[in-house]
């Protein structure tokens, strides 16, 4: 009947468990860890991942990157395009003038054509490896956060502030993703729920003063409000769901705590009411003078009001 406002946790991947580390009863905070999943594998696979960021960074930037080779070959190139295009302008002046052999001009045209060519080509693998390299990187820091992520998956946090209710799986059990982990509900925010029937469900409204006793301490009365009004009624017990919440809460409230609950739909001063076990046939009672007819009017679980039919001094007899 009285019930924290709760959810349960589940493990987002399947395992063995390796330790709670919280106890039933721990008041847990947001993000407290409270369940820990052995994780050997995530936590190598991101060792691994990070070693693979390192090392494609390296081939970026590093003192041994792949682009300073690059770098080298560029230069030497460039060098010898400028030594071949000397050549080649010397060569082209001698043979304007009709000097020297049009074979040599020929050659030394050639030679600096393949090292512009050469030169270009060098610039556009630069580019392209440096590209790719960049690449890499990105590719190598998603998967290290990819794994640094599943491995933070094996540690089960909380997602409220509130108290450890239960804890379902002891270290060494598997553990899945279907079968919940712990109970982890509000300390002080508690719901009542009741059970109405549906000839009842019609009257109620949100906000109406709820009168109910709990098992737990005996026939002390609290006061609640109703809160919510489920729509839907369950075909088994053919009642409906309601909410409610206590004015002032008890001095101590446990999940699944019992009790009896009568909702105030209308008030009466002065209205004669008696214990409907003395009801026959839901309008009849017995007097000294024999059954006698009644009418009737508001009731609750255990009274109800009498409208007329006998008055306060009338002598009734309980049926057997």
């Amino acid at each position: 009947m009285s019930n924290p406002i709760v959810y349960k946790a589940y493990a987002n991947v399947i395992g063995i468990l390796e330790n709670n580390l919280v106890e039933e009863n721990d008041q847990v905070t947001t993000g407290t860890p409270i369940i820990r999943l052995i994780n050997i594998a995530p936590e190598l696979n991101a060792e691994n991942a990070k070693l693979n960021v390192e090392k494609a960074r390296d081939n970026l930037s590093g003192p041994s990157a792949i682009l300073k080779s690059l770098e080298k070959e560029i230069k030497a190139a460039k060098l010898r395009l400028r030594n071949d295009s000397v050549n080649f302008l010397r060569q082209k002046r001698l043979w304007e003038q009709n000097i020297g052999s049009k074979l040599n001009y020929e050659n030394q045209k050639l030679a600096y054509e393949l090292s512009s060519n050469n030169l270009q080509l060098l610039k556009e693998e630069y580019e392209r490896t440096r590209n790719e390299l960049s690449i890499q990187v990105t590719q190598a820091l998603n998967n290290y956060r990819s794994s640094a992520y599943s491995s933070e998956e094996f540690t089960i946090h909380s997602k409220i502030n509130g108290t450890v209710y239960a804890l379902y799986k002891q270290p060494g059990e598997i553990v899945n993703t279907i079968e919940p982990l712990a109970l982890i509900g509000s300390t002080n925010n508690f719901v009542i729920e009741l059970m109405v029937d549906e000839m009842d469900i019609v009257k109620l409204e949100i906000g109406q003063k709820t009168l109910l006793t709990l098992d737990a301490y005996g026939s002390r009365v609290f006061e609640a409000t109703v809160k919510k009004i489920f729509p839907a009624k369950d075909e088994g017990s053919q009642t409906f769901k309601i909410e409610a919440v206590f004015i002032k809460n008890p001095p101590k409230l446990f999940p699944g705590l019992g009790g009896e609950a009568n909702i105030i739909i209308a008030e009466k001063q002065d209205a004669l009411i008696i214990p409907k076990e003395f009801l026959i046939d839901e309008n009849i009672v017995l007097t000294e003078d024999g059954p006698v007819e009644i009418v009737t009017g508001l009731q609750d679980l255990e009274h109800v009001e009498i409208i007329s039919g006998i008055d306060e001094n009338e002598t009734l007899y309980k049926p057997e």
